[in-house]
């Protein structure tokens, strides 16, 4: 096994993972924008996709 990671090193690694998902999400609005191609679903209908995203990633990470 390996060992555990200390804090800092964890939370590092969290926060690049954050970083690399906003910067993907602001390349794909980039290259929407770019193309002109209409949102899949509008905006409340997105928001609440999003909200969900969020409460069930904070659900697993409670288990």
């Amino acid at each position: 096994m390996r060992p555990a990671q200390p804090p800092e090193e964890k939370r590092e690694l969290v926060l690049m993972a954050y970083v690399k998902v906003l910067l993907a999400g602001v390349v794909v609005g980039v290259l929407y924008v770019a193309l002109r191609v209409k949102a899949p679903a509008p905006p409340p209908v997105a928001l609440c996709g999003l909200l969900g995203m969020l409460l069930s990633q904070a659900a697993l990470g409670a288990l």
